[in-house]
């Protein structure tokens, strides 16, 4: 019955007594022996080998033919397998190749530093010296600024008081510590307050110090005498504690009560913390003092410290009459710009560059005599353990000081010609000779107080830090243009004497260090480019000039005349009186 049906459907699809072929086989299931562990892929080969059979008409070929195309094409699918061992394979070869390489071959990868990260100020100047020497432009120094005082007319407001001071509450005696300005920071808060405690302030005592080495007192850089008088009216001052004071401690000072004050204390701590004690005591001690006051204080604290700095703090008469005849020789020298003269305040001695931990073009040599520099003058302080020090990000930060090449570079790109007579504050330059050689063929007309006077003249000054400090001070107060390369003191105290002599506006540029490392490190700029930024700069510091003073900004730099105008009707105006 079985082998009638299959007889019977034989017949469909062929001639009478001719047996049909069989149909082809399965892909799931013939074709071949399974792989174990391979099904799924052997699968895939296995279908994509009918489909390509099939596209070649190879359907009615004989079972030998069909099945050896199949084979074929399958075994050449499966070696698409191989590619996945590929990178295990290229990563095997590489590391066999490596280890058997010594290490003083291994390649050395090179990676390209960041824009302003490298001092190449040097290969600046030879590129572009040609053209900046062809520059023909006419002088910026006559029409440098533009700009005049925001705050409309300036008045500067230090008015002077009339009324008899009341009883004092005691002596305070200050160290101030620091060089020239520090100290000058010390003896205006002193006075300060001394006046809002209503305390007798001894003539502030300076502290010697291992860097600076000054021995010099109060009269030997100040007007003693017109310190005092200058006062009279607002603080009592005195040269000594009265004996009777003196006994009660066994006339050493060492036995007074001394504070240890926070850096930038507000007024409140001095009148709910000190002024107690002074009351008991009748005599304290403040050591140190240098900023031990913030710069947020009521107004009758801010007109006393402006009156002390721009007005009582003269200079003695040894150091001012030298700095007068320094600036008449200097305002001689600047015949051709009547009178005028640019002063530079630059900061690239020894110290300063071995305490900024940059890295400039002297090499193995420059490296030894910094590290030596860095140990003697602030023993371990850079070699703690931890502490990474990165020169390229220092001078990306604009954190560098300038050195003279790239003062010239700036000055002469702001349009300052060869023949601007310039003043160089400073101290002693490191590696002088060399570094000093392209600011000189920028600026031959270049003088410091060394030129200017003569040895007898300096012989009374030179081994007093502070004093020649204050001559370099005097004569940058009279230029046109002050240049500060580097922040601190110094800067930040001329600044704001220029703006209480000059209509409120300090006449100083102050560059964009940040911008002026990627201008000098800049391979590709040329002449006019490098000016076209500079001199944007330069006007950028014309605006900065005539600002209005911001919150918590020092008095010291910005006078700020409106908030001492204002002192009188506040509830601050009237010393504190013993309880």
């Amino acid at each position: 019955m079985q082998g009638h049906v299959y007889s019977r459907l034989g017949s469909f699809g062929g001639s009478a007594g001719t047996p049909s072929p069989p149909p082809p086989p399965s892909p799931a299931r013939g074709g071949g022996r399974r792989t174990p562990g391979k099904a799924g892929s052997a699968r895939g080969s296995q279908e994509a080998a009918v489909a390509a059979a099939a596209a070649l008409g190879v359907a009615g070929w004989g079972g030998a033919a069909r099945r050896t195309a199949w084979a074929l094409l399958a075994a050449l699918l499966r070696r698409q397998a191989v590619f996945l061992f590929a990178p295990l394979l290229y990563v095997a070869a590489m590391l066999l190749y490596m280890g058997s390489l010594p290490l003083d071959v291994v390649p050395r990868i090179i990676t390209r530093s960041a824009p302003g990260s490298v001092y190449r100020s040097p290969q600046l100047y030879a590129r572009l010296r040609a053209e900046m020497d062809a520059d023909r432009s006419a002088d910026a120094l006559a029409t440098v600024w533009r700009h005049t005082y925001k705050g409309g007319a300036w008045r500067p407001c230090i008015s002077n008081m009339t009324n008899s001071l009341p009883e004092s509450n005691g002596y305070i005696y200050v160290e101030a510590n620091g060089g020239l300005n520090q100290q000058r920071t010390s003896i205006c808060n002193a006075v300060a307050i001394a006046g809002f405690l209503n305390a007798t302030l001894i003539i502030p005592n300076f502290h010697f110090h291992s860097i600076w080495k000054d021995p010099s007192k109060f009269s030997d850089i100040y007007d003693e005498e017109h310190f005092v008088k200058r006062l009279q009216n607002d603080v009592r001052i005195v040269d000594k504690v009265p004996d009777y004071i003196m006994e009660r401690f066994g006339h050493n000072i060492t036995n007074v009560f001394n504070f240890k004050i926070k850096a930038w204390s507000p007024i409140k701590y001095y009148k709910d913390v000190v002024l107690p004690k002074l009351v008991e005591e009748r005599f304290i001690r403040i050591s140190p003092f240098a900023n031990r006051l913030s710069f947020d204080a009521p107004p009758v604290v801010q007109r006393l410290r402006c009156l002390v700095n721009f007005e009582a703090l003269k200079f003695a008469n040894p150091v001012a009459s030298l700095s007068e005849t320094l600036i008449s020789r200097m305002r001689a020298k600047s015949a051709e710009s009547n009178g005028k003269y640019i002063a530079v305040h630059l900061r690239f001695e020894e110290d300063m560059v071995a305490f900024s931990c940059c890295v400039y073009d002297g090499g193995d040599e420059e490296k030894k005599e910094m590290d030596v520099a860095r140990e003697i003058g602030w023993k371990g302080k850079f070699t703690k353990r931890g502490r990474v020090i990165r020169p390229g990000v220092i001078r990306m930060n604009g954190k560098c000081p300038l050195t003279p090449l790239e003062v010239g570079l700036m000055l002469r790109g702001m349009g300052f010609n060869n023949k601007t007579a310039i003043f160089l504050a400073s101290g002693k330059i490191y590696k002088s000779e060399k570094t000093m050689a392209p600011l000189l063929e920028m600026f031959p007309l270049l003088q410091t107080k060394e030129t200017l006077a003569s040895d007898e003249e300096l012989a009374p000054f030179k081994d007093f830090s502070s004093r020649m400090a204050a001559i370099d001070y005097s004569i940058c107060t009279y230029s046109e243009v002050f240049v500060t390369t580097q922040g601190g003191n110094f800067p930040h105290f001329l600044m704001g004497h220029r703006r209480y002599l000059y209509g409120g506006h300090s006449k100083t540029i102050k560059p964009d260090k940040r911008r002026l490392a990627i201008l000098f490190d800049n391979p590709r700029i040329g002449w006019k480019s490098l000016k076209r930024h500079l001199l944007n700069m330069r006007a950028h510091s014309d605006t900065k000039g005539v600002e209005l003073k911001r919150p918590n900004e020092s008095i010291y730099t910005f006078p700020c005349p409106d908030c001492m105008c204002r002192m009188n009707r506040t509830t601050h105006s009237k010393p504190i009186h013993a309880r």
